[in-house]
C-alpha cells in the first residue's frame, strides 16, 4: 500500500525533530565575529522584567540577566544569584547574590536592585509574574548581596526557581526608581548586567548589541556582536539565511515548509534541541462578556467544530498533536495521560448551539463573531482562516482583524476588544509559571498572555493558588489534576494542539542549542567560525 500524506508528514516530522547538532565541532572556541538573527516579529517592549514573552528573550537575555536560569541539563543554576535557601515553612526564601557585577552604566548590582524590581515591576505589571508573587510581601535586603523573599503563603522552592529562568530578570533601580515604570525609556534601550551592552534599536529594522567588556564571566563572551534583523517576509528570511547574511532563525521563524526543505541542506541544522523547556499550544480564547460566549455550550460547540488533527496533518506538516488540556505531555511531573477533550464532532457541536438556544436564522447563521490573531507564527493566520471556515459550516460567522502584533495584544489583553483571539501559550516547567495564570482571575488589564476574558470561577482561582503554594509535591499534582479537569470543562481557553519549537542554524555557528532554553539565554559562549 502507498503512504498516505499523513505518513509523508508524520516522516517530515520525525526527521525535522530528530535532526541533530552535528558532532563536530572545531577544538576551541574562536574570538569575535558577528551573530546575525532574524526575527519574524516585533513586540517594541525589550524590558524581560516587564514584560514575558519568547520575543523579548530571544533579544534582551543577552543584555539583562535573571536570578537563576537553566543548565545544560535542565537544572536551576546561579546567575545573577549564587546561592539559595528556602525557610521550612515555604515563607521565606533567601538568595546571595553576586558580588562584583556592575550595570552596564557603570553603577554597581545589588540587593536593592532586586528587590525594586520584584515589588515595582515582577509583582505589578509583569504578566505571569503578578501571579507568581500574589503573596509576595516583602524583599528584605540585610546587606548590599542578600534578599529575602517574604511570603504570605508558602512558595514551593522548586517553582519559584524554574519560574524566575523566565520571570526572574532584574532591571537596575537606579534607572526605573521616581519614573513611570512603563514609559521609561529604558524600555526600549535596555541598560542591564549581561555579555551584550545595548547598542540601538531601529524600528522594523534591526537592533544591535555588542560585547560587554567588563562582564563579570571572565574572558567572555566571544562574539564581538550580536544583531536582530526584522524580516516579516518568509521567503526573504529563508534566502537571508541561505545567503550567509543571517546565521540563527529561532523559535519557529522560518515558514514550515523552509524548515522542511533546509533539514536536508548540509549547511544548516533544523532542530527542537535546545528549545525543550518551550512546549507551546495553539491556542483560542473566548472573549465571555459576549452573550453567546458566555454559555459554556457555546464554547463546548465551537471546540467540537473543529477537526484539530486535520488541521495538524494539512497545515503544520504532521509537526504536533491534539492537546488534552493546559499542561503538555513534556510535563512529566505533572501531565496526566487524558484524551483531548473536545474531537471534531459537528453534529455535537449543532445540537449544543440548538439546546443553547442559538438556532439558524435567515441564510443558516446563527450569529456572528470578530477574531483577532496575535500573529506569533504563519500558523496563527492559518489557524484563524481554519476556524472561520469551521464554524462557518455550523451556522457561525466569523470576522477576522488582522493587526500587527503589538495591536493585537492591545486589542486583546487592553481594550477586550474581541470575541474571539487565537496565538500561542507557551508551558515553561511548571503549571503556575505561565499557564495557570491563562485562568486565574485578577491579572492587570493590559498584560498579556492572561485571563482577560470576563471570565471567572471561584473553583478554579483557589485550586491554583492552593497549587501554587502546596509544599508537596505528590499533593501538587493532584491539585493540578482537579485545575485540568475544571478548565477543561468550562474552556475558557482552548489548547487546541501540543507542538515543540524549531530553529534553523548555520553550522558556523558553535556552542548554540546547548541548554534547554537556548533561544532565551544569554549566548556568552557561543561563537561563530570566520
Amino acid at each position: 500500500m502507498p503512504p498516505t500524506r499523513r505518513d509523508v508528514l508524520s516522516a517530515a516530522g520525525a526527521a525535522v525533530l530528530g535532526a541533530a547538532i552535528p558532532a563536530a565541532r572545531a577544538a576551541a572556541p574562536r574570538r569575535g565575529g558577528v551573530l546575525t538573527v532574524q526575527l519574524s516579529g516585533e513586540q517594541r517592549v525589550l524590558n524581560p522584567a516587564l514584560r514575558a514573552s519568547t520575543g523579548v528573550y530571544v533579544v534582551t537575555s543577552k543584555i539583562v540577566e535573571p536570578l537563576v536560569d537553566l543548565d545544560r541539563e535542565g537544572r536551576p543554576a546561579p546567575v545573577l544569584a549564587t546561592g539559595w535557601q528556602a525557610a521550612p515553612d515555604g515563607r521565606s526564601v533567601t538568595f546571595r547574590l553576586r558580588e562584583g557585577v556592575r550595570w552596564h552604566d557603570g553603577k554597581p548590582f545589588t540587593a536593592a536592585d532586586v528587590q525594586f524590581t520584584a515589588l515595582e515591576m515582577w509583582k505589578k505589571h509583569l504578566n505571569y509574574g503578578t501571579q507568581l508573587q500574589l503573596y509576595l510581601e516583602a524583599v528584605d535586603t540585610p546587606d548590599p548581596h542578600t534578599a529575602v523573599f517574604r511570603y504570605a503563603r508558602p512558595m514551593p522552592l522548586d517553582l519559584l526557581l524554574r519560574a524566575l529562568c523566565d520571570l526572574g530578570y532584574v532591571a537596575p533601580r537606579h534607572v526605573f526608581e521616581g519614573t513611570s515604570l512603563l514609559d521609561n525609556p529604558a524600555n526600549t534601550a535596555p541598560i542591564g548586567t549581561g555579555p551584550f551592552r545595548f547598542v540601538r534599536y531601529e524600528r522594523g529594522q534591526y537592533i544591535i548589541a555588542e560585547r560587554n567588556p567588563d562582564y563579570w564571566r571572565a574572558g567572555f563572551p566571544f562574539l564581538d556582536r550580536v544583531v536582530w534583523r526584522f524580516i516579516l517576509d518568509k521567503a526573504a528570511a529563508a534566502a537571508a539565511l541561505e545567503t550567509g547574511e543571517v546565521q540563527l532563525a529561532p523559535y519557529n521563524a522560518l515558514a514550515l515548509a523552509d524548515l522542511d526543505r533546509l533539514k536536508t541542506d548540509p549547511r544548516f541544522t533544523v532542530s527542537s534541541r535546545g528549545l525543550e523547556a518551550n512546549a507551546f499550544n495553539n491556542t483560542l480564547e473566548f472573549n465571555t462578556r459576549r452573550k453567546e460566549l458566555a454559555d459554556v455550550r457555546v464554547r463546548r460547540a465551537i471546540a467540537h467544530a473543529i477537526d484539530v488533527p486535520f488541521f495538524i496533518e494539512n497545515f503544520l506538516y504532521g509537526l504536533g498533536k491534539p492537546a488534552t488540556g493546559p499542561i503538555p505531555s513534556s510535563s512529566t511531573a505533572f501531565y496526566l495521560d487524558n484524551p483531548p477533550p473536545y474531537a471534531f464532532d459537528p453534529k455535537r457541536s449543532e445540537a449544543l448551539l440548538d439546546e443553547a438556544g442559538f438556532r439558524r436564522g435567515a441564510g443558516g447563521t446563527r450569529f456572528s463573531l470578530k477574531l483577532v490573531p496575535i500573529m506569533n507564527g504563519e500558523d496563527v493566520p492559518l489557524l484563524a482562516t481554519f476556524i472561520q471556515q469551521s464554524l462557518q459550516a455550523v451556522g457561525i460567522r466569523v470576522e477576522i482583524v488582522t493587526l500587527d502584533i503589538a495591536g493585537a495584544l492591545a486589542t486583546v489583553y487592553r481594550d477586550w476588544n474581541f470575541d474571539l483571539a487565537t496565538g500561542w501559550h507557551q508551558y515553561r516547567g511548571d503549571p503556575a509559571v505561565s499557564t495557570t495564570v491563562w485562568y486565574r482571575s485578577g491579572s492587570p488589564k493590559g498584560a498579556p498572555w492572561t485571563n482577560q476574558y470576563g471570565w471567572q470561577s471561584d473553583e478554579v482561582d483557589r485550586l491554583v493558588d492552593a497549587a501554587a503554594t502546596e509544599l508537596d509535591p505528590a499533593k501538587r499534582k493532584a491539585l493540578y489534576a482537579a485545575w485540568v479537569k475544571a478548565v477543561n470543562d468550562e474552556i475558557p481557553v482552548w489548547m487546541l494542539t501540543e507542538r515543540s519549537f524549531l530553529s534553523a542554524t548555520s553550522r558556523r555557528l558553535h556552542d548554540d542549542h546547548n541548554t534547554p532554553r537556548w533561544g532565551s539565554q544569554d549566548w556568552h559562549d557561543t561563537w561563530i567560525d570566520a
